[in-house]
């Protein structure tokens, strides 16, 4: 059985190794430790399987326009011998959950646009939001929490400044 539980500090080290084995360098683990530091809100939950940490998901604050505040979803890992497994889909299933039941109005993703679709995102061109960075448009999504949340938001997404060290 797989649990999904919000991060303690125990789980420091083994987030660490989960995010620098599922990526091609260490760059986002590094990313995830200095988000620890310094980002706020920093919601970060991971998958428990017996004792050991094989996914982990973060949500970060991020601003449109400087003044439409919402969540990035970045990054979301799973040890390599997990991937596949639903241990993904299980992480952003229930933290979604969460954060929708914490009332955070939207949450935007950059990633593959054939996975993220299937928990509700949605290209953020749709909603006339764009990214910081340069990303394909399909790969730039975005899911609203709340009903309506979107409906005044336009303009460019920004992400915490540790970002721009990826």
């Amino acid at each position: 059985m797989i649990l999904i539980r919000a991060e303690i500090a125990a789980d420091r080290d083994a987030i660490h190794r989960v995010n620098a084995a599922a990526f091609e360098t260490e760059a986002e683990a590094k990313l995830v430790d200095a988000l620890r530091a310094s980002a706020q809100p920093f919601l970060s939950f991971v998958a428990i399987q017996g004792n050991e940490v094989i996914g982990h998901i973060l949500y970060t604050g991020v601003v449109i326009e400087g003044r439409h505040s919402g969540l990035g979803l970045a990054p979301m890992s799973v040890l390599t011998q997990y991937q596949r497994t639903g241990v993904g889909s299980l992480l952003a299933r229930e933290t979604l959950k969460e954060m929708r039941k914490a009332g955070y109005p939207w949450v935007v993703a950059l990633g593959h646009p054939e996975y993220y679709p299937r928990f509700g995102f949605v290209p953020s061109v749709q909603y006339g939001i764009g990214c910081e960075y340069d990303a394909p448009v399909e790969a730039f999504m975005v899911l609203e929490l709340q009903p309506g949340a979107l409906k005044d938001v336009k303009g460019i997404a920004r992400f915490h400044e540790a970002f721009k060290s990826v």
